[in-house]
C-alpha cells in the first residue's frame, strides 16, 4: 500500500441501478485532511477491440449515444456481464455486433476511463484473422451499422479525429504500435 493512499472512513450509495452505481465516500488523506463527500460513480467493467478480418480489413461500428445525442463511429465493444472474464467478453461482443469471429484475441492494455470519478477499467484487444460466420445478434437498445475499411483509412480517421469515444481512439494507437502501423 502507498503512502499516497486514502483512507475510507464511510459510504453511502445514493443510487444503484444496473448501469451506473452513486455513491459518496468519506475519506482521509494521508496528511490528516478529511473529504467528507467525495462521488464516485460505479460502471460495470468494459471491453473494446480493433478488428481486423482474414482480409485485413478493420471492422468499426457507428451508432447513436443519447448521453451525447449523436451517431458516433466506433469499435466493437460493450460491458463485461457478471461471471464473464474479459477475454469471454469480448467474443461475445465482436460476434453479437458483428457477425464475426476470430483466430487470434490478444490483449493490449488495460485502461480507466477517468479514475479520478470513476472505477470501472476497460480491457482493450487486438482481433485478427476474423471471419463472418453469422449475422449480427444485438440487444433491444442496440441499432449499429458495420463498415469495413483499410488500415490506412482508419490511420486518416484516427488523425482527422473521427473516433471520439477516448478509449476506443486509445485501443487503435495501441494496435497500431502493435502491427508496426504508426507511420
Amino acid at each position: 500500500m502507498s503512502k499516497l493512499n486514502w483512507k475510507r472512513l464511510s459510504t453511502k450509495y445514493l443510487v444503484q441501478e444496473k448501469w451506473a452505481t452513486l455513491r459518496v465516500d468519506t475519506c482521509r488523506m494521508p496528511n490528516g485532511t478529511e473529504i467528507p463527500d467525495y462521488y464516485v460513480l460505479e460502471y460495470p467493467d468494459w471491453v473494446n477491440a480493433v478488428a481486423i478480418t482474414e482480409d485485413t480489413k478493420v471492422i468499426i461500428i457507428r451508432q447513436y449515444r443519447h448521453a451525447v445525442a449523436e451517431v458516433i463511429t466506433e469499435i466493437p465493444g460493450g460491458c463485461i456481464d457478471p461471471g464473464e472474464t474479459p477475454a469471454q467478453a469480448i467474443e461475445r461482443e465482436l460476434l453479437e455486433e458483428t457477425g464475426y469471429q476470430f483466430d487470434k484475441i490478444e490483449l493490449m492494455a488495460n485502461l480507466y476511463a477517468n479514475p479520478s470519478t470513476g472505477n470501472n477499467k476497460t480491457w482493450c484487444y487486438l482481433a485478427t484473422g476474423g471471419k463472418k460466420v453469422q449475422e449480427q445478434h444485438l440487444d433491444g437498445r442496440e441499432e449499429i451499422e458495420v463498415e469495413l475499411i483499410s488500415m490506412d483509412h482508419l490511420k486518416e480517421m484516427l488523425l482527422e479525429n473521427k473516433f471520439q469515444q477516448a478509449l476506443h481512439a486509445s485501443a487503435i494507437f495501441y494496435a497500431l504500435i502493435k502491427l508496426g502501423s504508426v507511420n
